[in-house]
């Protein structure tokens, strides 16, 4: 039985830009060695795994290495998949069941808006904040541990663009990545970031929905405001609508379906 397979750019507005993601349309239940195989085989940062359940989706993330907790590219892919194939109405909420609660994506105009929860960063530092510095070769104007990634904010974008990480050093460290952000050097946006996840397989994300769970709350309290846009400075680069309501963030970004295929395996 074949089942139907798509790589997706999200957070772009054309081919080729933002952030790819493998979506695989569950026709049942996988095993999660299974999924795992499958995530190898695309080799893209994550594939999404959605499965009819209830009112909506349980969906789960695999990088080529490990599952993971929380993604916004590719559940914005995902949603975006689900109405292009006519397996959600388009006027409909798509809803997901994961290992982060329940999360939700909804058409806005044109661009697709996920809500998250907010991770605000902890107010002390990991203790192993100078083997961040040491990684990264740059002095912090902050640095902060959330749930899960260091949070490093630098002096300004051109710090942020020339970053060349050592990440033999970040893969070892007890985090599942790092976020460098600055104040961004271009009107059009609030804030600039770049995000390394050795430790997940991924050395650099193009674009990074759930690293904004993040900066959000961060720049909010920095610049006193809760809407912004904010681009992701990676080689492909990505533009991301954000907005902070309470413990929930916004997300929101447009995405384009690049290959459609048959998983026969």
């Amino acid at each position: 039985m074949s089942i139907p397979i798509f790589q997706v750019d999200a957070f772009a507005e054309e081919p080729f830009k933002g952030n790819p993601a493998g979506v695989c349309l569950l026709r049942g239940p996988a095993e999660a060695d299974w999924m795992q195989s499958v995530a190898a085989e695309m080799n893209l940062a994550e594939t999404a795994f959605p499965l009819t359940e209830g009112d909506g989706f349980r969906l789960r993330w695999f990088t080529p290495k490990v599952e993971v907790k929380l993604c916004g590219h590719a559940t914005l892919a995902t949603a975006h998949i689900l109405w292009e194939q006519g397996v959600l109405a388009p006027g409909r909420e798509a809803r997901f069941q994961t290992l982060s609660g329940l999360l939700t994506a909804r058409r806005v105009g044109d661009l697709i808006e996920l809500d998250f929860p907010s991770r605000p960063p902890l107010p002390r530092p990991p203790d192993w904040a100078e083997a961040v510095v040491g990684a990264l070769g740059l002095k912090p104007v902050y640095i902060g541990m959330s749930a899960e990634d260091v949070l490093f904010e630098a002096a300004d974008e051109e710090a942020v663009r020339a970053v060349l990480p050592d990440f033999a050093t970040l893969r070892s460290l007890p985090a599942r990545g790092v976020i460098v952000t600055s104040r961004s050097s271009d009107r059009r946006f609030d804030f600039v970031s770049r995000f390394f996840a050795p430790a997940v397989g991924v050395d650099e994300d193009p674009v990074t929905g759930s690293s904004h769970t993040v900066l959000v709350p961060y720049w909010a309290g920095r610049l006193g405001r809760t809407s912004f846009t904010a681009y992701q400075a990676s080689a492909r680069g990505g533009v991301l609508h954000l907005r902070l309501e309470g413990d929930r963030v916004r997300i929101a970004g447009r995405a384009v379906t690049v290959i459609k295929g048959q998983l026969v395996a």
